[in-house]
């Protein structure tokens, strides 16, 4: 848990635009509930939670507009998934737009197939209640392991990505976002990128830090240290990694809502390294406050 004096700052948070349960409005009013001075929406390949969020701002919370890219480094047999946070970018941009609906459509398409895959084997969910559930955000597993949990056949969304279901038996790959067109991008779209839970293995695999030295070199910003799913001595790895790189440090919750246990303001970003995001952005101006 981090704890420090001066504004209390989450830049990594999912509205129902993506895979959170709040709504963008219900997100930024529990971060001001919460005790947060600043928060991030960084819903998943999506801008769609920002106009909403703004437009509910609480008086005196300050809104970091972002968004959570899918991404993939080509560099390993299989691949490797990883996850960009991209700040203040301009939400126009055509080239990331393009790619982020590109990378939408996808996720959609293997969701289905995903539900067509459980109801060939007798699991009794449907596709069009998930959709409806979702309430027009960006579909993902998420969504279907909250239709495995209401048709009663695991308890938990962490069951539902265990290996008999989404985990494993039900999984298919999906597309994403080459990591270094990746960065390329938001840093065109005057965004700044910082990489998610970097050295989280438990997640699964992560990446070598010879990459995120080639990531810095490509215009990667900074390196997401303080996480949940970061053990102590991976923050600390990060840390190190970070200062020998030149890298600003950022520390969140990654909050989903009723998703996770993981609360808003978990963890949380020191000043400086948050004005150094937006000082390096030009794509959103200013930081819309309440």
């Amino acid at each position: 848990m981090t704890s420090r004096t001066g504004p209390r700052i989450d830049l990594h948070a999912h509205s129902t635009a993506s895979d959170g349960t709040l709504s963008p409005a219900e997100l930024v009013r529990a971060a001001a509930d919460a005790g947060l001075d600043v928060v991030a929406i960084t819903d998943h390949d999506t801008t769609a939670g920002w106009a909403p969020a703004v437009a509910a701002l609480p008086p005196g919370l300050r809104l970091v507009r972002g968004a959570e890219l899918s991404c993939r480094w080509f560099g390993a047999d299989p691949p490797v998934p990883l996850h960009l946070l991209a700040y203040l970018f301009d939400p126009a941009h055509p080239e990331l737009v393009a790619e982020l609906a590109r990378v939408r459509a996808a996720r959609e398409a293997r969701g289905e197939r995903i539900v067509d895959l459980l109801r060939a084997d007798g699991v009794d969910i449907s596709w069009s209640e998930i959709l409806t559930a979702a309430g027009g955000g960006t579909v993902g597993r998420p969504h279907i392991a909250q239709a495995l949990i209401r048709a009663g056949l695991v308890a938990s969304t962490s069951e539902a990505f265990g290996p008999d279901w989404l985990g494993e038996r039900y999984r298919l790959p999906k597309e994403d976002i080459d990591v270094f067109h990746a960065v390329r991008l938001v840093r065109a779209a005057g965004g700044v990128p910082v990489f998610a839970h970097p050295r989280a293995t438990r997640r699964g695999r992560v990446v070598p830090d010879e990459l995120i030295v080639e990531l810095a070199a490509a215009g990667l910003a900074g390196l997401e240290a303080d996480h949940e799913d970061h053990s102590p001595e991976e923050r600390q790895h990060v840390r190190a990694l970070a200062a020998d790189l030149g890298l600003l440090v950022t520390g969140s919750s990654d909050f989903h809502g009723t998703h996770k246990t993981v609360r808003l303001g978990a963890f949380t970003t020191h000043p400086e390294a948050y004005e150094r995001i937006v000082a390096e952005a030009s794509g959103v101006t200013g930081i819309a406050s309440g």
